[in-house]
């Protein structure tokens, strides 16, 4: 089915706003392919160097220059359960590799911090940072011109993005972006919540919050609920970047290793000495960005891709805006229903048809392009089918007919929601975005008076005082990325969640960010420009009104305007949030970095 009008409208537009930065880019991709990987041309003391560590096998094989030498940049590290797998991984990859007369080497690590693990500490600052540290880590391990192409171990927040931007940066070369898999499921994402907040409202005390906490968390693999990590296993896979259906199969199980082995071998048989050669500057186009977006949208993926994508795809060169997101979530329909969106986790959604079943609901009603190019060949349709294992050999089927719990996974015809489950939000204040796909709709609106705070801890001591006792938005400022590095701020969630379980209206206006766990209060977040540029959210008052309503997509201050925007904006002295667990490596950082609606990126 043709692709639906509104679809092909953004697309078209993105095509036409980066027509320019998109031929400039694919002019130096086509530059550095014929420049090639050719091994012969570097010095002997060069190649000596590189192979010096092989064995006699591989070291022959890099002496010619025919052989295939694949490289691996790993975020392996055994302190973080999404990336505790790949320890093994290196080893399946250069055995499968060496089953075809190739080589594989890895060819650097890059660091893997956990949001989960800093969520409410000084290293959060650090942790939208380091997106551009890990691109620019993966630079340096592919910068010795060993390989004919590249796969990609990572899974986490600012992990597979960072990857994304260095894999289009080396965009001649091939990329395979190979998964580690979700941890099983453990206690449910909702009965951990409901503990987060007794334990905040003092009805249970510490030993009981840690068992819930690691009843939830209790394994190798992803955390269960659709954050970031989970919205960027499905982003890799329905832009053509994984192989198909291999976003949520477990680690540590048999059909997760055939997997990373198929994918050792496909990564092989796409690069330029092949027939199929498929860089990975050529599968990233403006149609596999918007097919990224859909997929956003329809499942309630993570907010904080409303700067990856933006980040991303300026790596290959397309322009993409928030305009373009909002557009896109006024026709695409919410067809996932994951924690916090729902009471299911990613294991059940993958059991439900997962994304093969994901796929070909939004192909078959023209909401994807097909007519794109993906690492496992032409065309997203064979992105409809699952891997199985039929007898000892890896195949793939179609996905099911029919979702295997309409309460976890629907039909595009009969959808939770009719539009997206994120939100641009305009007005006086600036732009900011909202994840609207787990508010309930009594909740998308609320007019209050603002109570400003400059940390979140100054929010958690008014609560703890019995202050918060009326209807209020919460405006948390200076946590952008210029001010701080924009860390998470869902140590929140907790306190305004019982706010607003008491019957109050509450919602949060902040430059900083929320994650993909975001959930049920209203929270606009992102806000651009930030406080520590002057922006409209730094002239806020205590007492001022303000309405946030996300069902016209507006926040706006009410009242006199001219008056509002000729306040001299408030200033916070923050020094001392610029030192302490490695923070004051980060000043050129902070004075580089872009805005939230242009990636949030210190690389343009």
């Amino acid at each position: 089915m043709s692709v639906k009008s509104a679809i092909k409208d953004v697309t078209d537009r993105i095509a036409a706003r980066s027509e320019l930065s998109r031929r400039d880019y694919l002019d130096r991709l086509d530059k550095a392919r014929k420049q090639g990987v050719y091994r012969s041309t570097l010095s002997c003391g060069n190649l000596a160097h590189g192979f010096a560590a092989c064995g006699p096998t591989d070291k022959a094989a890099l002496s010619g220059e025919t052989a295939l030498n694949l490289g691996i940049i790993t975020a392996y590290n055994d302190m973080l359960s999404a990336h505790q797998p790949y320890e093994t991984y290196p080893g399946i990859i250069k055995a499968a590799a060496r089953e075809i007369g190739a080589v594989a080497q890895v060819a650097g690590g890059v660091p893997a911090m956990c949001d989960g693990v800093t969520q409410g500490q000084t290293g959060m600052d650090l942790s939208l940072f380091s997106r551009d540290v890990i691109a620019m880590a993966a630079a340096v391990g592919l910068s010795h011109n060993m390989f004919d192409a590249a796969v990609f171990l990572g899974i986490c927040d600012k992990i597979v993005p960072g990857l994304v931007i260095a894999s289009l940066t080396f965009g001649h070369l091939p990329a395979v972006f190979i998964p580690a898999g979700p941890m099983t499921t453990g206690l449910p994402n909702d009965e951990k919540a409901h503990v987060r907040q007794l334990y905040m409202e003092g009805k249970v005390g510490r030993d009981a919050l840690l068992e819930a906490e690691s009843k939830s968390y209790h394994g190798p693999g992803t955390c269960t609920f659709y954050g970031t990590a989970n919205s960027n296993q499905m982003l890799m896979e329905i832009m053509g970047l994984h192989l198909p259906g291999a976003s949520f199969v477990n680690p540590g199980t048999p059909l997760r290793d055939a997997l990373t082995k198929a994918a050792t071998k496909r990564a092989l048989s796409i690069t330029a000495q092949g027939n199929e050669y498929t860089p990975a500057g050529h599968v990233i186009d403006e149609k596999a960005i918007v097919n990224g977006l859909v997929g956003l949208l329809a499942t309630g993926g993570s907010t904080n891709h409303t700067m990856h994508l933006v980040a991303m795809a300026n790596a290959a060169g397309l322009r993409i805006t928030w305009e373009d997101m909002s557009a896109l979530s006024d026709h695409v329909p919410l067809l996932a229903r994951v924690y916090p969106n729902g009471l299911a986790d990613v294991n059940h959604f993958h059991a439900a048809g997962g994304m093969g079943f994901l796929i070909r609901e939004l192909l078959d009603a023209g909401y994807l392009h097909d007519d794109v190019t993906t690492v496992w060949g032409k065309g997203l349709e064979a992105y409809t089918k699952e891997p199985r294992f039929i007898g000892e050999e890896l195949t793939f089927e179609p996905a099911p007919a029919e979702s295997g719990n309409p309460k976890v996974l629907t039909t595009a015809s009969e959808p939770f929601s009719k539009t997206g489950g994120l939100q641009l939000l305009s007005g006086n204040l600036g732009k900011s975005v909202i994840k609207v796909s787990a508010v309930k709709p009594e909740n998308r609106v609320v007019e209050a008076p603002a109570k400003v705070f400059h940390t979140q801890q100054g929010l958690q001591d008014a609560f703890k005082a019995g202050e918060l006792t009326e209807d209020f938005i919460a405006v948390i400022r200076f946590q952008g990325p210029k001010a701080v590095g924009m860390p998470e701020l869902h140590k929140l969630t907790p306190t305004l969640g019982i706010l607003q379980d008491r019957g109050i209206k509450v919602a949060l206006v902040t430059d900083g960010r929320m994650s993909g766990a975001s959930g049920k209060v209203p929270a606009a977040i992102h806000m651009t420009p930030e406080a520590a540029d002057g922006g409209p959210i730094a002239k806020i008052r205590d007492g001022d009104m303000l309405r946030l309503d996300a069902n016209e997509g507006t926040l706006t201050y009410l009242g006199d305007e001219h008056t509002f925007l000729a306040r001299t904006p408030a200033t916070e002295n923050l020094e001392h949030e610029h030192y302490g667990m490695g923070r004051e490596l980060f000043a050129g950082f902070r004075q580089l970095v872009g805005a939230a609606d242009r990636g949030a990126s210190v690389f343009a």
